[in-house]
């Protein structure tokens, strides 16, 4: 089954090493790629995996923070309740109804950012490390990644290959690529390279309009390939095809699959085009979940599955029919494994999720190309949020269920608190409508101080960020940002999402297949900003004029023109810098110009100049009176 291993290429390794768009030569991916600690040695029995908590390192002091973060926002929100005046029954229908309305939804936005402080809390005291293993060498091991021809460049894919075939693992390993498209140059790369193909165009089977083997999907593409080849190993590891696996990837993988029990292991996604202000916000705006949320997730052995880097016990996947049909089948996978049990053991099945960097990809380069892959992170979360977790919250119990409830909720509340803001806004600067009445110096003491801490705790938990990228100390404040500017995508996503809309898998271009940005990137952005336009235009002919009431929508106002204006900015620098770089215009050719007398009527005397081109030279022509 298991082609020997190729000699140490010693071209490989400096082709590895090199400064590359993918691994820059500045960052340590080494050192950021052992971030759990040395590997123990153990024996070949079972064994089940220990974890350490990150608290462990300052306790008093993160706890302390914590309970301080929790207070405040507990504080905040126990007395805008108990602040809360019912509106006069005397008042217009609809101004009552209104009011209501404010009040309601000021309570529920306010719900929602102390769950978030909740969930910031909780992962903060839970996250745990796990202990690295040694992994048995007996475990029969496929490397997959995949590739659809025409979207994703065959130099990228073949870059990842060749880092495959160095990756060191003392059993058997194979390396796979899965064509979407039976290319007839993909075969022949993968045949140069010595990587074996598999694509499952022109099987009926394999290309099903919905299920587990769904056509023109990532999952219907890896279940085909279980289905079909994978009896003959007990692990796959696989990364998306942007990303380059380091020479230790298996080694600090699979020793944790000495667990009977554990399903997958997952490490962290990392951006190494971190050469532009789109992709740098991105991956900063990642930091909380893969530096905190996921190790949250170890506490209880459920950690969430993350397709760009990630081993998966075959025998486990297939106990469940596969992936999970969802645009984002990692989120939905990761649900069903964790509400299902190890048939020979008994017990759930449980992840592990690693801090080391083991593989490097591209991030989204454009604004198009990010806010497609927000679209889609945040729809598949909606989707799964909506239709599938309520009949898996009983199986997975109730810790595990409150994990997972914490974890998908951001992007659903983040979109119902701007939905409820923009009603609200829309009910004072058109109807004039109240809403909740506080002392304004009592509630702007109270929110600065639960924001204050909030943040603080965010940047506390910095200290364990595990990008080789980002500068230490540094506050991640742009990844807060960028997750703020996005809020507009995540409103779509969830209407969407609610009303059942249907979607697909799109892949996220990579290198120069970037997708180019337009004023119709922003469109989302641009609409919400016309209606808070529409609102601020409205209000004074209303006479609905107030400083405090107009923050809201000013502010996010500016929220919907930010990254417009900055896609415009960048835009007029890269014209600057064209017009700066090109080269002089070169001189338009000479014209021979030779004077000769023209004979003129009898009036005139003087010669005039006739330019005359340098293919001819007209003779001179003359007149007498």
């Amino acid at each position: 089954m298991s082609e020997p291993r190729p000699p140490a290429d010693p071209a490989l390794a400096r082709a590895l090493n090199a400064p590359t768009v993918a691994l820059p030569g500045r960052y340590e991916y080494a050192g950021y790629s052992v971030l759990a600690g040395p590997a123990e040695s153990v024996d070949d029995e079972p064994q089940q995996v220990r974890m350490r908590p990150l608290a462990r390192r300052r306790p008093f002091t993160t706890l302390l923070i914590t309970l301080f973060a929790f207070a405040f926002e507990g504080t905040f929100f126990a007395w805008l309740i108990t602040s809360i005046d019912l509106p006069d029954r005397g008042l217009h229908m609809w101004l009552y109804a209104a009011t209501l309305f404010m009040i309601a939804a000021t309570a529920l936005i306010e719900l929602f950012r102390l769950v978030n402080v909740v969930t910031l809390c909780l992962a903060t005291l839970w996250a745990r490390d796990p202990v690295p293993m040694v992994p048995d060498a007996r475990l029969r091991v496929a490397f997959l990644t995949t590739i659809v021809p025409g979207k994703e460049p065959i130099a990228m894919v073949e870059r990842t290959l060749r880092a495959a075939r160095a990756i060191r693992h003392s059993g058997p390993f194979d390396v796979w690529l899965l064509d979407e498209g039976d290319d007839d140059d993909v075969r022949r790369m993968c045949a140069r390279i010595g990587v074996k193909h598999f694509s499952r165009k022109g099987k009926p089977e394999y290309n099903t309009p919905a299920g587990a083997f769904k056509a023109k999907t990532k999952h219907g593409n890896y279940n085909a390939w279980v289905d079909a080849q994978g009896d003959g190993y007990d692990v796959f590891v696989s990364v998306d095809p942007d990303h380059v696996p380091l020479p230790n990837f298996c080694e600090r993988l699979l020793g944790y699959f000495r667990d009977p029990d554990v399903a997958f292991v997952v490490g962290p996604q990392i951006y190494g085009n971190y050469d532009n202000v789109v992709t740098r916000w991105a991956e900063s705006q990642q930091y909380l979940f893969h530096s905190l949320l996921q190790r949250a997730g170890n506490r209880l052995g459920i950690s969430m599955l993350v397709g760009t880097n990630n081993a998966v016990r075959i025998a486990a996947l297939r106990s469940i029919g596969g992936l999970q049909d969802s645009i984002t089948e990692d989120m939905a996978t990761s649900l069903v494994m964790h509400s299902n049990k190890n048939p020979e053991s008994g017990r759930r099945w449980r992840s592990v999720y690693t801090p080391d960097v083991l593989a490097v990809g591209e991030g989204p380069s454009s604004w198009t190309d990010y806010f497609s892959q927000q679209d889609r992170w945040s729809r598949g979360t909606d989707e799964v949020a909506v239709t599938s977790f309520a009949k898996l919250a009983w199986k997975l119990g109730f810790r595990r269920g409150l994990h997972y409830m914490l974890l998908m909720s951001y992007y659903p509340l983040t979109a119902l608190a701007w939905i409820l803001g923009a009603v609200n806004a829309a009910c004072y600067m058109v109807l004039g409508a109240k809403g909740v009445l506080v002392p304004q110096e009592v509630w702007l003491m109270l929110y600065v101080d639960a924001a204050i801490f909030q943040i603080g705790l965010y940047i506390w938990n910095r200290r364990h960020n595990v990008s080789p990228h980002e500068e230490a100390g540094s506050s991640g404040l742009a990844g807060m940002l960028v997750s703020t500017l996005s809020t507009p995508i995540y409103v779509s996503s969830f209407v969407g999402a609610i009303l059942r809309r249907r979607t697909g898998f799109v892949v996220t271009p990579k290198g120069d297949s970037a997708s180019p940005d337009r004023l119709l990137t922003f469109r989302q952005s641009l609409r919400w900003a016309a209606f808070y336009v529409a609102l601020l235009v409205a209000a004074p002919i209303g006479g609905h004029v107030n400083g405090a009431m107009w923050v809201w929508p000013s502010l996010n106002l500016v929220i919907c023109l930010t990254p417009p204006a900055i896609w415009a900015a960048q835009e007029w620098q890269r014209r600057r810098a064209a017009l700066r770089s090109a080269p002089p215009p070169a001189p338009a050719p000479v014209s021979a110009s030779v004077p000769v007398p023209v004979p003129v009527s009898a009036s005139a005397s003087a010669s005039v100049p006739v330019p005359v081109s340098n293919s001819e030279i007209e003779a001179p022509v003359e007149s007498y009176a």
